[in-house]
């Protein structure tokens, strides 16, 4: 059985150099106790550890670096003991390290976000006292209590960024103090050291009062990201009861002091947006596509040249919809010009597909650029929902007896329903708003296959144009 201490501070520096020792000689996890403090005993004899490294090499990946540095300082007694079992399974077995599902490193990742999470609660809840001086360099002080052995990790920080001053942070582990661009390390102090009290708190409390909106109130978040545990060592915090008391009628005052006409310099930017008539739903299909050009419902509006409405017959029996103009159909505000369009009016003309209406599910082209080019991008679910109203209008106008979708998302925006289109492709189903949809390949998914599938896939979507022709036929008779 084998001990080794662990000092207060270079913590990181000891336990890497017995851990290769040990590590070289392959013993075992079980034959090393691991103490952080010297004047800890245990129940037995121990013996000296190895003068001279053993006959195995030991490696360690960066990865494997970092994760350990980090675990060391956590406040758990076992931390040590389990970085050195970690480090002997790296040795046989490096995928351990990137197995999410292994209990040793599902533990040791939770260790390492709570170390790394406290280091930036340190960061961000220090707060210096100015401290009386002779020299030219102003001095500060502070008092901080971490979760963890996180002072000498987190000193670097402060050391970059408070170059011009001298500082002092005290902690119930060690002390750190920072005299003329020197970082060193003392001990902790007996008791919590009582600084002077400083003017600009009442600065900063002022700041911290003014901008608290108490309109966006909510006490789980605050608490989440300023934990109680804190509050007691940070000087705003002795405002916030009387803040929270005090919200309801704050937020009733801002309500009574708003204005009631807009600026005057709102009517300049008002007289350039387009009048549509948001207020008034359209009533024929030439009033929604006059709509539909200045539609802002969504972002896509702002990257797309031109909204893409349909066209055809208004009155067709059958509308074909797809997902989403594409980069030609943008350029030239029609649905269906580009490659895939190409293609699905060949397979239109090929199953004598009459009279129809061609439309999209969403109606700005969402792209991302790459140097001269566009490439597409899958509108979302969000995106989707918000060009449905428009969709919707077509519907009613156009009034088809029957809808053909092609690919996913058209089939989402007509039916509300998700998943994968291979068992639903050549099938019917309802649209939300009653009518029957048949559901297709997208003729873009054709275009990005080749050979045999390419081919298949192709004629699945004559099949399916064919069929709609049918289908149309029987509705109507």
């Amino acid at each position: 059985m084998y001990r080794v201490h662990l000092p207060g501070r270079s913590t990181n520096t000891t336990w890497r150099e017995a851990a290769r020792l040990l590590a070289s000689h392959r013993i075992a996890a079980e034959e090393v106790e691991w103490m952080r403090e010297p004047t800890e005993t245990g129940l037995f004899g121990f013996d000296p550890l190895p003068v001279n490294d053993g006959a195995y090499t030991v490696t360690a990946s960066k990865a494997l670096i970092d994760l350990i540095g980090a675990v060391l300082c956590h406040s758990e007694p076992e931390a040590p003991a389990l970085a050195y079992r970690l480090l002997l399974r790296h040795q046989d077995d490096r995928r351990a390290l990137s197995n999410p599902a292994d209990p040793l490193t599902q533990r040791l990742r939770r260790m390492e976000k709570s170390v790394r999470r406290d280091i930036h609660k340190m960061h961000a809840f220090v707060r210096f006292r100015e401290l009386p001086t002779e020299g030219p360099r102003r001095s500060f002080a502070a008092w901080f209590e971490p979760q963890h052995f996180i002072t000498e990790r987190a000193a670097g920080f402060f050391a970059r960024r408070f170059t011009d001053m001298d500082w002092l942070i005290a902690t119930p582990e060690m002390t750190v103090t920072f005299r003329d661009g020197a970082l060193d390390f003392g001990p902790a102090p007996q008791q919590r050291p009582d600084f002077p009290d400083d003017a600009s708190e009442a600065l900063w409390a002022t700041y911290f009062s003014n901008i608290f909106n108490p309109a966006r109130v909510k006490i789980s978040a605050m608490k989440s990201e300023m934990p109680v545990k804190y509050w007691k060592n940070l000087p705003e915090t002795r405002l916030i009861p009387q803040m929270l008391a005090e919200a309801d009628a704050r937020v009733a005052a801002m309500h009574a002091a708003m204005p009631t006409d807009p600026p005057q310099r709102a009517t300049r930017i008002l007289d350039r947006l387009p009048a549509t008539p948001v207020a008034n739903r359209p009533e024929t299909l030439d009033q929604a596509r006059d709509a539909a050009m200045s539609c802002t419902r969504c972002d896509l509006c702002q990257a797309a040249t031109q909204t893409v409405w349909g066209e055809g017959d208004p009155n067709a029996t059958l509308m074909i919809v797809g997902e989403q103009p594409g980069d030609q159909e943008d350029l030239q505000g029609r649905p269906f010009v580009g490659p895939a369009g190409t293609l699905l009016r060949e397979l239109m003309e090929e199953a004598e597909i009459g009279a129809v209406w061609l439309t999209n599910a969403v109606k700005h082209f969402k792209f991302r650029p790459r140097g001269k080019l566009r490439l597409h991008q899958n509108p979302n679910r969000g995106e989707v929902q918000h060009c449905r109203w428009w969709l919707d209008l077509e519907r009613r106008f156009v009034a088809p007896r029957l809808t053909l979708a092609l690919g996913a998302t058209a089939a989402y925006a007509l039916t509300g329903k998700s998943g994968s289109l291979q068992n639903r492709r050549g099938q019917t189903e309802q649209a939300m708003d009653g009518g029957p949809v048949l559901i297709s390949w997208h003729p873009s998914y054709i275009l990005r296959l080749s050979g045999k599938d390419a081919r298949s896939a192709r004629l699945m979507l004559l099949e399916d144009l064919q069929h709609a022709v049918r289908l149309v036929r029987q509705i109507s008779a």
